[in-house]
């Protein structure tokens, strides 16, 4: 097309570092659709109860500073256009769960966790290697990702206090959002991961939800 842009390595190294800040930033990332959980007051819930969905919710925000640092990297290495701009689409509707999860811990008197920057740098490395090996490689690890944030979503779900409406709301639309992801990106010719590869991924994800839940 003789009106797309072509960027120079200096443009993209920019629009990488902003695409970091505003994934690590505090309310940086502006939703480009409004929280679930806004027409929903919030529940009497016990101290304990506090602590603990607002460590839960910590996990999926730090879930989703990795969701957009994979996506980032995939976007910057991928090879086909139509898969570069899956992966920044994809990039795009991780924002708004970025956010809503952001608020809910803040508004359950908590922080994110301070190893954001670190899960941030390993999942963009991965996402970068996965695009330069592939874009089937990098589509079936997307797909198998977000099967296995989905897992974490329905184990958070069971969790919930009955009275915690307002997380409930947020994370069954995350849960419908992801599924909807892994489904795009396997339906694309993602490749399916074998068993191994899976039971590895899975620990390493529970290295994080163990060591975010608390920091």
């Amino acid at each position: 097309m003789p009106n797309q842009r072509h960027y120079t390595p200096a443009d993209k190294l920019l629009m990488q570092v902003n695409s970091a800040l505003r994934t690590l930033l505090p309310f940086s990332g502006s939703p480009y659709r409004a929280s679930p959980a806004k027409t929903y007051f919030e529940g009497e819930m016990s101290e304990q109860e506090e602590r603990h969905v607002a460590g839960l919710m910590r996990i999926n925000h730090t879930g989703e500073v990795c969701a957009q640092a994979l996506y980032q990297g995939q976007a910057l290495t991928a090879k086909l256009p139509e898969v570069r701009d899956a992966m920044e689409k994809a990039a795009q509707e991780e924002i708004d769960h970025l956010a809503w999860c952001e608020e809910r811990v803040r508004e359950l008197g908590q922080r994110p966790s301070v190893l954001n920057p670190l899960f941030y740098g390993l999942s963009f490395g991965m996402g970068a290697v996965a695009g330069l090996i592939s874009d089937r490689l990098s589509l079936g690890f997307v797909a198998a990702v977000e099967d296995q944030v989905c897992k974490h979503l329905d184990e958070h779900l069971k969790q919930l206090p009955i009275a915690d409406e307002k997380s409930r709301v947020i994370l069954e639309q995350m849960r419908i959002d992801e599924e909807k992801h892994s489904t795009t990106a396997t339906s694309a010719g993602g490749l399916k991961f074998p068993k191994p590869i899976k039971v590895g991924m899975t620990l390493l994800s529970k290295v994080m939800t163990k060591t975010t839940y608390h920091i």
